[in-house]
């Protein structure tokens, strides 16, 4: 249920309203506007009647949010949400471009990796030190030794760092480091994962699952904003169906419509959703022309010799061209790329 007050309503009627909320057993989930304060009634309330809330001093309106995702969705939280992550924002006039290796493989090879995105126009760093592989007998990834790899990469370079959490086992060590998880598409429905995250204040890139509706994807960042964390981004990275000429099949639909029903940011990840180098652009600019707020690529120094997914991997002569292009696209939107304000190249022929 969500409650709307009136613009003149004194903190006071604001308070009493809360109060009559947590008597119903109910939480609270609290947004102040410039224009307007919501209040989130959260929980079972198909029973309560609005009438217990409509003649409380203050109130304008009281609606009932019809969708199962309350917190994500667009109806409760009506302008987009637009997420500060260390000197670019998500979610705004601004494209956010992460990149780097699927696993940091040494030190190296991540420090490479992190100033040839940076100076292509990088916003953040991503990379694997714990890594879900199809074999058990498949590399693994570096563990603490990584993110400690990561975070001398985001001393030098500044960028902050994406990693990708696989258990809430791993939360306390990750937290000393991480500036962003992401939940992979495997973990998506990992709800014990979520609810952990959800009492952090990190922000999060949750991915869709393999096979997941968008409802599925909205109901899992559900369980995040529930537990207090607002700070979540949505990522499309493709999904399983009978094609196999690509690793997956790229859910462009995806963005206008999550754009439509969510106020979170979305982010496309066109690396998985292809699995081939070669079509990794096209479909990056097809993500930011369809409205999304961000992508997340991968980039290796040497990609035939990585140990994970290098035929997905971009050089980083191939991922400057890219966010060239989708830069191109952005000013054509009236948006900019966060890291690259002003300097992408003019429009060129032959890629459009």
């Amino acid at each position: 249920m969500m409650i709307i007050m009136k613009s003149n309503a004194t903190p006071q009627q604001t308070e009493a309203v809360i109060a009559k909320i947590k008597d119903m057993g109910l939480a609270v989930h609290l947004s102040q506007g410039v224009e307007a304060t919501i209040i989130g009634a959260i929980g079972e309330t198909h029973n309560i009647p609005t009438e217990h809330f409509e003649g409380l001093d203050g109130v304008d309106i009281v609606q009932r949010i019809t969708q199962p995702y309350k917190l994500a969705s667009r109806q409760f939280h009506p302008e987009n949400t637009i997420l500060p992550i260390d000197g670019f924002t998500v979610g705004g006039d601004e494209i956010a471009v992460i990149a780097g290796p699927c696993s940091v493989e040494s030190r190296s090879q991540i420090l490479e990796t992190a100033q040839a995105v940076k100076e292509a126009g990088a916003s953040a760093l991503r990379g694997g030190v714990f890594k879900p592989r199809t074999s058990p007998y498949a590399f693994q990834g570096l563990g603490e030794e990584g993110l400690e790899l990561l975070a001398e990469a985001r001393e030098k370079t500044g960028l902050p760092i994406v990693v990708e959490i696989m258990s809430q086992v791993q939360l306390d060590v990750m937290l000393k480091y991480v500036d962003v998880f992401q939940v992979g598409a495997r973990n998506m429905q990992n709800f014990n994962l979520l609810r952990a995250i959800g009492e952090t204040r990190t922000a999060v890139l949750l991915k869709r699952g393999l096979s997941a509706s968008i409802e599925e994807l909205l109901m899992s960042a559900e369980y995040i904003l529930a537990g207090g964390n607002t700070r979540v981004m949505l990522c499309e990275r493709g999904i399983r169906t009978f094609e196999t000429s690509t690793r997956n099949t790229t859910d462009i639909n995806a963005i206008p419509v999550l754009k439509n029903l969510t106020h979170l940011p979305v982010i496309l990840d066109p690396s998985h959703s292809t699995g081939h180098a070669a079509y990794v652009s096209a479909v990056a600019r097809a993500a930011i022309a369809a409205g999304a707020d961000g992508l997340i690529i991968e980039v290796h120094p040497d990609p035939a010799k990585a140990v994970s997914d290098g035929k997905q991997s971009l050089k980083p002569e191939a991922f400057a061209e890219m966010v060239n292009q989708v830069g191109q696209i952005a000013q054509i939107m009236g948006r900019r790329l966060a890291a690259t304000q002003g300097n992408v190249q003019p429009l060129k022929q032959g890629w459009m």
